[in-house]
């Protein structure tokens, strides 16, 4: 009896995810972009051609600061907070109880009684786990918080949707764009963790701010609350120092348009030398996979960084792995970060081109979340993350194709079950 109810109850729980997922266009027919003639990233009209067909924006500013080091990215946040004289605004998905979420609220609560204006736009599934007091003390001190998407019975389908990004903006004079999230986790603390994990933040500065601070507001909007626009400096003056970033802001994804996927195609078809690609979370599509594929039998240098066992996701560990097979096939080397979690998302194309930010190779990022990923031409960083890449290769394992074909009987089954459920990894 028990059993057969249980069987029953899961019958029911696929068939519900399966009309979910049909009605949210799942199966829809994808774009696939099979473009000839692409230009390369030393064109001159390369960065309009990826703007305009990623969705993305074109504005002038520089990128001061790069950090690899999650201790030092920690403390550079606590830092652009503290020097703040008007506002702080910052947007996040993942906040969990410990030591690094009290250290943020209580730089926040400091500056707040300085009379900072602070905003915060917090992810309501990312943040579940911080208790009602952690928001509550926040509010006391006059912070504003706000939570992205929280549930509602109204639209249930639309808490699939979440605020992936990182930003955050002080005053108009800088803003800090990564992939890490507030929480002890990013300190290695993880069972059979050697190492805190491997994660990127960027400081920018100049008139891309204007658009940054749009972007917070849509959400601060989306949110429920007003906006005053009274104090933004919507005429930014360049500067020499400026050079042209492309800020990809991928809001209200969907399986018919995706600015984050169409990005990560154009990378792909585009390159001449190399590809080199960090995705903690390597779930692509069929036809990304199709035009990574295509890449490397070209003869471009396609590599992949993402993470190892130590995944604070095992069950998307194993699902990746099932698609690792036509990738290895094709020559595409990936490389299983070991020392702890493997978290940054970062690409690299040939010598001239960078991206960063928030966004993974897997549908979440594709299809559902809101992400921000940020990307510059002949940029000063491309010596940084050649460097960042080569070092993280060698605290890695390559996948070998043979050893890929004799993994367990037990890691198939579970990777295939974890597929089952590919359209929300």
């Amino acid at each position: 009896m028990i059993v057969s109810i249980l069987l029953s109850t899961a019958v029911f729980i696929f068939i519900a995810v399966l009309l979910v997922l049909y009605f949210r266009g799942a199966f829809r027919r994808q774009p696939d972009y099979s473009l000839q003639r692409v230009p390369s990233p030393t064109a001159d009209h390369f960065m309009a051609a990826i703007a305009g067909l990623s969705d993305s924006i074109e504005l002038p500013g520089q990128i001061t600061h790069f950090w690899s080091d999650i201790a030092t990215v920690q403390a550079e946040r606590l830092k652009a907070i503290k020097s703040a004289q008007r506002s702080i605004q910052f947007e996040t998905y993942i906040m969990t109880p410990g030591q690094r979420a009290d250290d943020f609220a209580e730089a926040l609560i400091q500056q707040s009684t300085n009379g900072v204006s602070i905003q915060l736009v917090i992810d309501s599934f990312g943040a579940r786990s911080l208790p009602k007091r952690y928001w509550q003390k926040l509010r006391s001190a006059g912070v504003e918080v706000r939570f992205f998407n929280a549930f509602s019975w109204r639209s249930p389908t639309d808490f699939l949707a979440r605020n992936h990004r990182k930003l955050l903006l002080v005053d108009q004079s800088q803003a800090l764009i990564g992939g890490a999230g507030v929480s002890d986790m990013w300190d290695g603390v993880g069972e059979g963790e050697t190492a805190p994990w491997l994660d990127t933040e960027v400081c920018i500065k100049g008139p891309v701010l204007t658009r940054l601070r749009g972007l917070f507001l849509q959400h601060w909007l989306d949110a429920g609350e007003s906006a005053d626009l009274s104090g933004v400096d919507w005429q930014a003056k360049t500067t020499a120092a400026d050079e042209t970033l492309l800020v990809t802001s991928g809001k209200d994804p969907s399986y018919r348009g995706s600015s984050i996927r169409a990005l990560m195609q154009l990378y792909a078809l585009s390159a001449s030398q190399r590809l080199w690609i960090a995705s903690p979370y390597l779930l692509p599509d069929r036809n990304t996979r199709k035009v990574l594929i295509k890449a490397a039998q070209r003869g471009i240098d396609v590599r992949i960084l993402t993470m190892g066992s130590l995944s604070d996701k095992p069950y998307v560990y194993y699902a990746s792995r099932e698609l690792y097979g036509e990738l290895l096939r094709s020559g595409i080397k990936i490389y299983e970060y070991q020392p702890s979690m493997m978290h940054a998302k970062l690409v690299l194309i040939d010598q001239d081109w960078i991206s960063l930010g928030s966004a993974n190779l897997d549908p979440r990022s594709f299809f559902h979340n809101d992400e921000l990923n940020l990307s510059a031409a002949k940029s000063v960083l491309v010596s940084q993350l050649e460097q960042l890449f080569h070092q993280a290769f060698l605290k890695s394992q390559p996948v070998e194709l043979t050893a890929w074909r004799s993994r367990s009987l037990w890691q198939k089954l579970y990777g295939r079950c974890s597929l089952l459920l590919y359209w929300q990894l």
